[in-house]
């Protein structure tokens, strides 16, 4: 089944594989603890490549949205979700070689109850404009652990079949009639 949220041009890429242009995959994480030394939020950011990439961010970006930010060069290994009907698309991601920033990170995540976002974004070496998959894809990050070799965690899309609706807890607080 094809993918409407791939740009034209990214699935050309795919389709002919031209010796000119490459695909670079990049990941952004995501987490209320991530604060810079300012104490403003940031995000981890990698591109599986051998050297940094500045590109820009998509307008809907939670952090920097149409800014040009940096992803760090680092060897990481994902399996984007088949497009199927699969109940909840579940991925396996590997960070290898971890710098200690990263590691500090985690660990302040493993401290909270929220959850670590992780958002996909491919982007084509000729075109650093945008990604070429709108929107791209975020998964919520569980199952974390590390060695002193790499990260790995599973990234599963928000199961909306397990999601409360109404949003709302009826409870005696806030529906006094409830109580007896």
């Amino acid at each position: 089944m094809p993918n409407a949220t791939l740009s034209q041009a990214l699935r050309e890429a795919y389709a002919a594989a031209p010796a000119d242009v490459v695909i670079l995959h990049t990941l952004e994480l995501r987490h209320p603890s991530f604060v810079d030394e300012n104490g403003q939020p940031t995000a981890i950011r990698v591109v599986r490549d051998n050297r940094n990439l500045t590109a820009r961010l998509e307008a809907s970006a939670l952090l920097n949205p149409t800014q040009m930010v940096t992803f760090v060069a680092m060897g990481f290994d994902l399996e984007l979700p088949a497009v199927d009907t699969a109940p909840v698309p579940e991925i396996t991601i590997t960070l290898d070689n971890v710098s200690r920033e990263i590691v500090k990170h985690l660990d302040g995540a493993a401290e909270s109850q929220s959850p670590i976002e992780v958002t996909y974004r491919p982007y084509l070496s000729t075109d650093l404009e945008g990604p070429q998959m709108d929107p791209p894809i975020t998964l919520v990050l569980t199952e974390v652990s590390a060695d002193v070799f790499r990260v790995t965690g599973r990234a599963r899309m928000l199961d909306v079949g397990n999601k409360a609706f109404p949003s709302q807890t009826y409870s005696a607080v806030n529906f006094p009639g409830l109580a007896r």
